[in-house]
This record gives C-alpha cells, sequence and structure tokens, in this order.
C-alpha cells in the first residue's frame, strides 16, 4: 500500500478536516481571537492530524505487508483467510468476513471437485481393466486362426490395447507415488518385455532392433518404466524411415548415474519443434501427416519421469535420426534401496 492510495482513501477524512478547521477560522476570528492564535490553532491542529495521519499509515502498512509475505509463504494461497486472524481495523471487518465465506464455499467446491475426479478416475480404471478382457479375448481368437484378415485385426488389436493402456497411465500419472514400488531392477528385462510386447509391428514393418550393453540395474518402478519405454519405440515406429528402419537401445555410463539411450534412423524432428515435443497435445507437422498422432505420449512419458526422479531428453536431426536418454541417477535413494 502506497502513500498516495492510502490519502486517497482517506480523502474524505482530510477534507472534513480542512472545513471543519476553516469553520473553526472564522468562528474564533468572530468573537475577538486574534490573527496570532487562530494560526497556532490552525497550525497545531494540522501538524497533530498529520502526525494521526503518517502514523497510521505506517501502521497499516506494516499490517498489510505481513499478510502479503505470510501469503507469499503459502503454498496453498487461498487458505490465507484460515490463518490470519480478525483485521484491528474496523473498515477491514467486513472484508475479512467475505472472504472467510468466499474460502469456505471455494473449499467445499474443491472438494467436491475433487470428489467428481476421484470417482472419474475409479471408473475409468475399471472400464479399462474391463475392456482389456474382450480385447484379449479376440486376440487369442485371431491367433488361433491366422489368416492374412486376422493379421491385420491383430494390428489394430495391438493399437486399441496400447491406446487403452495410455488411457489406464493418463488417469493414474496425476497419483503416480501412490501405485508405484522403487526397487532394483534390470533394464534388459524391462527392454525385452517391451520387444517382446511389440515383436508384431517390428516384423509387419520390417524393423531391425540393436540392442547392446542393456546388463545394468537400475532404481525404477518396471510397470512404469517399460510404459515409458513402450512409448518412444511405438513413436519410433511410427516415425521410421521407408529405407532400411533401425531402432537402437543401448545404455551409457555417466558419472551420476547411467542413461538408457533409445534412438531410431527414422524422420527426425525439427529444430524449431524440438523443445516442444513433451507439451500436451503438441503433434508437430511430422504428427499432423501421421493421423495416428495424439501428442500425449511423449507428454506422459515426461511426465512420470518428473514423478520418479528421472530425466529424460530428446537429440534429433531431421530425416537423420531422433534420440532419446533416460537418465537414472545414482545417490543416496539408490543406496539406501540397496541396503
Amino acid at each position: 500500500m502506497s502513500l498516495s492510495d492510502y490519502l486517497r482513501g482517506k480523502s474524505n477524512i482530510i477534507l472534513l478536516n480542512v472545513i471543519l478547521l476553516i469553520i473553526l477560522s472564522i468562528f474564533l476570528f468572530s468573537v475577538g481571537n486574534t490573527f496570532d492564535t487562530i494560526m497556532t490553532i490552525t497550525i497545531t491542529w494540522s501538524v497533530v492530524f498529520i502526525i494521526f495521519l503518517i502514523y497510521e499509515y505506517r501502521k497499516r502498512k506494516a499490517y498489510f505487508g505481513d499478510i502479503l509475505k505470510t501469503v507469499e509463504r503459502l503454498d496453498k494461497k487461498y487458505l490465507i483467510s484460515e490463518i490470519i486472524d480478525l483485521p484491528p481495523y474496523i473498515d477491514a471487518v467486513p472484508y475479512y468476513m467475505l472472504m472467510r465465506k468466499a474460502s469456505k464455499s471455494m473449499l467445499e467446491e474443491i472438494n467436491n471437485i475433487k470428489t467428481q475426479r476421484k470417482d472419474y478416475k475409479e471408473y475409468i480404471e475399471q472400464w479399462i481393466h474391463e475392456v482389456k478382457t474382450p480385447i484379449s479375448s479376440i486376440k487369442l481368437i485371431e491367433e488361433n486362426n491366422k489368416t492374412n484378415t486376422s493379421r491385420s485385426v491383430l494390428k489394430e488389436l495391438e493399437n486399441i490395447d496400447r491406446f487403452v493402456e495410455q488411457a489406464l497411465f493418463y488417469a493414474r500419472s496425476e497419483e503416480v507415488e501412490k501405485d508405484y514400488l522403487i526397487r532394483e531392477i534390470s533394464l534388459e528385462q524391462c527392454v525385452n518385455e517391451v520387444i517382446i510386447r511389440n515383436k508384431q509391428i517390428f516384423i509387419s514393418n520390417n524393423i531391425d532392433i540393436d540392442i547392446n550393453d542393456l546388463c545394468k540395474n537400475v532404481y525404477c518402478d518396471s510397470k512404469w518404466l517399460e510404459f515409458i519405454i513402450n512409448q518412444i519405440i511405438v513413436n519410433s515406429v511410427k516415425y521410421r524411415t521407408k529405407d532400411f528402419p533401425i531402432v537402437k537401445i543401448y545404455t551409457k555410463d555417466i558419472k551420476d548415474g547411467v542413461q538408457l539411450i533409445i534412438e531410431d534412423n527414422g524422420i527426425g524432428i525439427p529444430d524449431n519443434e524440438i523443445n516442444r515435443v513433451f507439451e500436451k497435445g503438441f503433434t508437430g507437422n511430422k504428427g499432423r501427416i501421421n493421423h495416428q498422432s495424439t501428442g500425449i505420449g511423449l507428454y506422459l512419458c515426461k511426465k512420470l519421469c518428473n514423478k520418479l526422479g528421472l530425466l529424460i531428453t530428446v537429440e534429433s536431426k531431421e530425416k537423420v535420426y531422433t534420440k532419446i536418454v533416460i537418465t537414472f541417477p545414482k545417490g543416496s535413494f539408490c543406496k539406501i534401496g540397496a541396503v
């Protein structure tokens, strides 16, 4: 609160004092007081009034300054009305009471929305688990009756299964910490699980897989890591080159951790888009050409990596390669897990 704002707020009181001072001066002059006496009274009145205004301004500024500092320290700023006391200024009390009522109403609304989101999330998870059963049954039927048509059906079923799984992980991504188990896992085993799961699309698209130096253990949740690797590999297939497509998967030791690198020789990412690939819904020019792109896969990978304490980065050169690097840190957490 600036001094000018404070004075504007007190303009009525200042104007009233000026009018009263003029009336008093006229009255004193009319009853025979000397000019010096009137000037002494006027100056005394003005000085006392100015001192009062300065004192009250400094006191109010300190009070509201403390409230602003308290707000800045709060993570959930809408709870400010719950922690501040009733203001000592009578003109501020009605606003305080209104703020309390508004805050209470907002908290009730937030709780209602949280309940609705929880119910919707539980419904989505239940629906996904239920829909996976008929998908698996159809897969089994088609695999036992192999024809050219069944191969096409299996390919589309793999796409459906992938999108269903993506929806499940998206629903759970807000509360990853409630659904993961960090332990020592084998990178080789995780990668192999993903490769086996996607063998049909590798075969149908004539994609070679080059796996090297994956005999490394890291601390992570295998289920979530497999999902992340799967999303990256599916992107490599989706944006493959027409001639001799290949996906390379290997590791690299660094000073403070291990890097898992998934590299392809696909169509690549333009320089002006590479900083946006992890944005939600971003598909880029290549993604708009490829109508299968949703802009969710890499966004989810980034979000889950942040939750798991991993670093994910991308390097690419258009029409040459794309390289996704996942860094698993070595630190005190790993040491605790190994005990």
